[in-house]
Order: structure tokens, then C-alpha cells, then sequence
């Protein structure tokens, strides 16, 4: 069984590859691919998988971006931060999709209709058009729950001058301080409002009152000048580079 992966985090791609061992799964990895242009190369490029497992969220935007550019007619199972309220719109267009964190069962379970499914159904247009609007519909939130000693606080998302991520944990940091956030760099960016923060990489999400400067950075990308930076580089990822100066634009 030959499989693709599409996943931004190599720590997730990794976990799910010894979960389908658990499962007995036999299967040979073609690639592990984290961004949404590598995807569309790959597909253009190389033979159809058996089965895809496709992350939506990816480091350069929304895996539903890959049907847009190309035609994908391995059968897919999502995996996904996001609550259900997308959900339902494209669980019929897929083998299954499964939250994270990914539990062994529903992976099993996942597998198994995998198994009996005879044919692959087509990502429909019109579904792709509604995936997409519900994702830019989603509601922000306001305030994030952060650790403060042994308790937690809340505090603003305007307060956010920006979010990094190291050794798996996700910090967030405002002009005072640095705070310990309990929630994937995925869970965390999928809820703040994408006018006013920017994913420019795998594990840095920056405001834009935050931004001081920008610089241009070899390999024809940027280098921005943060308040309050702690010791952090920010960088815009070079498949980035062009959408994060659209962004500033608005």
C-alpha cells in the first residue's frame, strides 16, 4: 500500500506513521510534504498514491488549495485541529477525516472504510467553494487562556504581539511578557483573526501592529523587525514572501 502524507508537522507526520503500524497497517511512504506548493509539484509530477492523509491546515495555507490547481484522485482522509463545523461538508467527499489529536481507534476505523470503499469520490467543485468560505468565516476569538504559575489567566488576542512555537511548546508573548499557551500552533492560528495575524512560518504567527520593519532577506525572502523580539528571528518562509506583503497591504 502505497501512502502520501501531508502534514506541516513533522512531529504529527511521525506519529501517525507509528500509529498505522499499531494498526498493522502495511504501507510504503512515497513522501511526507508540509506545504501546499510541494503538494501540487508532487501531484503533477509523480503516479497516484493508494491513500492519502492530508492535513488541512499547511504551512502556506489551506490543503483545500492543492484541488484548485490539480486533479486528485486518490482517496483522502483528512486530518484536522479544527471543530466540526466544517466537517460535515466534506466527509462525503473524502474516505473519513480525523481530529487531532488522532486517536487509534478512529484511525482504525478510518482504515477500515478505506478498505471497503470500491471507488474514490471526486472533490466537487461547489464543495471546495464552501470548504474554503467556511474557513474564512470563522468566527475569532478575543482572549486566550495562558498559564500563570499554577493557574491559568486570560488574556486578549490583541494584547498578542506574536506566538512561536519551541520544543513543542506553543508560547505567546505581548510588550510585558512571555506566556505558556496550551494549544497547537495549528488549533491556536485557525481561531485568531488572519486580518490581523500571519502564520510567515511553520512556528511563527506574528500581529501586524507587532511589525516594525521589514528587510529584504537572501533567497528572496524577508526579515521583519518585531517589538519585543526575545532573542527571535522572524522570517517569512519563501513560499510566503508574495501573500504576507498582500497581507500588509490591507
Amino acid at each position: 500500500m502505497q501512502i502520501l502524507i501531508i502534514e506541516d508537522e513533522p512531529r504529527a507526520a511521525n506519529q501517525l506513521q507509528n500509529m498505522l503500524k499499531a494498526c498493522s497497517f502495511e504501507y510504503q511512504l512515497l513522501d511526507s510534504i508540509d506545504t501546499v506548493e510541494d503538494a501540487i509539484l508532487w501531484f503533477q509530477q509523480h503516479n497516484t498514491p493508494d491513500l492519502v492523509f492530508m492535513d488541512i491546515q499547511l504551512a502556506d495555507g489551506l490543503s483545500f488549495e492543492i484541488f484548485q490547481k490539480v486533479e486528485v484522485e486518490a482517496p483522502i482522509i483528512f486530518t484536522t485541529a479544527f471543530d466540526q463545523y466544517a466537517i460535515q461538508a466534506f466527509k462525503v467527499n473524502s474516505v473519513d477525516y480525523l481530529l487531532k489529536p488522532i486517536q487509534k481507534d478512529e484511525l482504525d476505523s478510518a482504515l477500515n472504510k478505506f478498505s471497503k470503499s470500491n471507488n474514490t469520490p471526486a472533490i466537487e467543485p461547489a464543495i471546495l467553494k464552501q470548504l474554503l468560505g467556511s474557513m474564512q468565516a470563522t468566527n475569532h476569538r478575543s482572549g486566550i487562556l495562558v498559564k500563570e504559575g499554577s493557574g491559568f489567566v486570560q488574556i486578549k488576542t490583541s494584547e498578542l504581539l506574536y506566538v512561536y512555537s519551541q520544543d513543542s511548546i506553543t508560547f505567546g508573548v505581548t510588550s510585558v511578557k512571555r506566556y505558556i499557551i496550551d494549544e497547537t500552533m495549528d488549533q491556536l492560528f485557525n481561531s485568531l483573526d488572519s486580518d490581523q495575524f500571519y502564520r510567515i512560518n511553520r512556528g511563527q504567527i506574528v500581529s501586524k501592529i507587532s511589525i516594525q520593519k521589514i528587510d529584504s532577506y537572501f533567497n528572496h525572502r524577508v526579515k521583519l523587525s518585531i517589538s519585543n523580539p526575545r532573542d527571535q528571528e522572524f522570517i517569512v518562509s519563501r513560499q510566503k514572501t508574495s501573500d504576507f506583503k498582500e497581507w500588509m497591504n490591507t
